[in-house]
C-alpha cells in the first residue's frame, strides 16, 4: 500500500488585539464552542495541566449527521506565539500561530490531516475512506475561515 499523503490548509486574519490577549482566548479550549462550527465543547482531562504541552483534553463535535468525541494532546503552548494540539494517536494536527502586526495580531489557524490519520481512516472505512477523508477535509476548509472570523469578533469585542 502506498504511504498516505497528508492534507493541510491554513488561513490568517488580522485582529485588533495584542498577541498575548488573542493567545489567552484561543488557548482556552473550554471556549472552543464559541467559535468552532463543528466542535461544540471541550474540557481538560486534568485541570491542573490545562494549557500545558502534554495536557490532554476531550472535544465534542457535532454535524447535522452525527455527534462524536475526540481526545487531543497539546503539542505547542507558547503564550503570544503558538497553541497547537494533535487529535488521537497522531491523526490530525490543529493549531494557531500568532504574530505581532502593528498594534494587533495576525492569527493563523492551521490544519493537517496526518498520514496516521489517513491510514486509520483507510483501516476503519475501507473503500469509503477517500469519501470520509474528503468530508473531513471539506469540514476543515469550511470551518477555518468561520473560526477565524468568530475569534476576531470575540477578541475585538474584549478590547473594545
Amino acid at each position: 500500500m502506498e504511504q498516505p499523503t497528508p492534507r493541510s490548509h491554513e488561513e490568517s486574519v488580522r485582529i485588533e488585539a495584542r498577541p498575548e490577549a488573542v493567545y489567552d482566548l484561543v488557548s482556552d479550549i473550554t471556549r472552543t464552542g464559541e467559535w468552532s462550527p463543528v466542535c461544540t465543547a471541550c474540557w481538560w482531562d486534568d485541570e491542573s495541566r490545562a494549557g500545558q504541552v502534554g495536557a490532554w483534553f476531550t472535544g465534542r463535535n457535532q454535524t447535522p449527521v452525527r455527534t462524536w468525541e475526540t481526545r487531543s494532546v497539546v503539542v505547542a503552548a507558547e503564550r503570544g506565539r503558538e497553541f497547537a494540539w494533535v487529535v488521537g494517536d497522531g491523526f490530525v494536527r490543529w493549531g494557531f500561530r500568532l504574530a505581532p502586526d502593528g498594534d494587533g495580531t495576525t492569527l493563523t489557524e492551521s490544519w493537517e490531516f496526518l498520514p496516521a490519520g489517513i491510514a486509520m481512516f483507510e483501516a476503519k472505512f475501507g473503500e469509503q475512506a477517500p469519501e470520509q477523508v474528503a468530508d473531513r477535509t471539506e469540514q476543515a476548509l469550511d470551518g477555518i475561515p468561520r473560526t477565524l472570523a468568530a475569534v476576531k469578533r470575540i477578541a475585538e469585542a474584549r478590547v473594545g
